[in-house]
């Protein structure tokens, strides 16, 4: 077995690290609310799936953290190739479980019978543009699909609200990409590296004018769990898996809408919070 797949499966959470030195600030800034948890299986590995909001990097580990907290269940999350290669942030992500999002790492961490977390959107996703929030953006990706399927691993759909309207988009990628001239957008750097624009950050602002996101109460949900036992030795069939993303997708989307009707009932946010988010 190669060393890094036996150094990522023999990974253990520090309780006590990752629920309180770490997260704490975050929790008290965004004051997470989750539902849904009872539908988190303790008796077997499952798949996470959910929606990326804005920068995918205010809510993630939140959300691992509830599913640990109410489940005991450990989730490992998969990152883009962008995370990896930046020495302390590199460092930090691996610190908390977080995994590069290969097909070997996966089926690795399946094979070993560990639940894992994706977010299928990936980068383009978390650079939204214009009108994206709480959109998924998938574009033809069932990789996901294929892998639960080939290890027999039920995906439990999950949501989050909040981390979208903490900050608001000045600038997309495509007022970005307009600016930098036909012959740059024609270049391999623009199609290779920047993906054709999917890796091109939003420029957004939050709290004034300020880059500092908005205090926003995160909503998280979990749904009933999608079976896939039954469609092993099928995850070849284009059809199939592309059905199975759309009943995933909508469970996601169903979510997303409960949680904003949640947060419109919700009145329990404090003066403070309830003054910064307006700024």
């Amino acid at each position: 077995m190669d060393s890094q797949i036996e150094e990522i499966l023999a990974f253990k959470p520090s309780d006590k690290g990752f629920a309180d030195k770490v997260l704490r600030p975050s929790e008290l800034y965004f004051s997470p609310k989750s539902i849904g948890t009872d539908n988190i299986p303790k008796d077997r590995p499952v798949l996470f799936v959910g929606n990326h909001t804005i920068y995918g990097v205010f809510d993630p580990m939140l959300i691992v953290k509830s599913i640990y907290q109410h489940s005991g269940v450990f989730p490992r999350s998969l990152a883009d190739h962008m995370h990896f290669g930046v020495p302390l942030w590199t460092r930090y992500i691996k610190s908390m479980g977080i995994v590069e999002g290969t097909r070997e790492i996966c089926s690795a961490l399946m094979q070993d019978r560990q639940s894992v977390l994706v977010f299928p959107g990936g980068a383009r996703e978390v650079f939204k543009r214009k009108g994206e929030s709480y959109k998924l953006v998938w574009k033809a990706r069932v990789g996901f699909v294929k892998m639960a399927i080939q290890h027999g691993y039920d995906i439990v759909p999950f949501a989050s609200v909040g981390p979208d309207d903490a900050l608001s988009v000045l600038l997309d990628a495509n007022d970005i990409a307009k600016g930098l001239g036909q012959r740059f957008r024609g270049s391999r750097f623009y199609k290779k590296t920047l993906r054709n624009g999917d890796m091109i950050p939003p420029v957004t602002r939050g709290i004034g004018l300020t880059a500092i996101p908005r205090p926003e109460r995160f909503y998280f949900s979990f749904g009933k769990p999608i079976a896939t036992s039954e469609l092993q030795g099928k995850e070849q069939t284009d059809k199939l898996l592309f059905e199975t993303r759309d009943v995933v997708a909508e469970a996601i989307n169903s979510q997303i809408d409960e949680l904003l009707k949640l947060r419109e009932q919700d009145s329990d946010k404090g003066w403070l919070r309830k003054l910064l988010t307006a700024l």
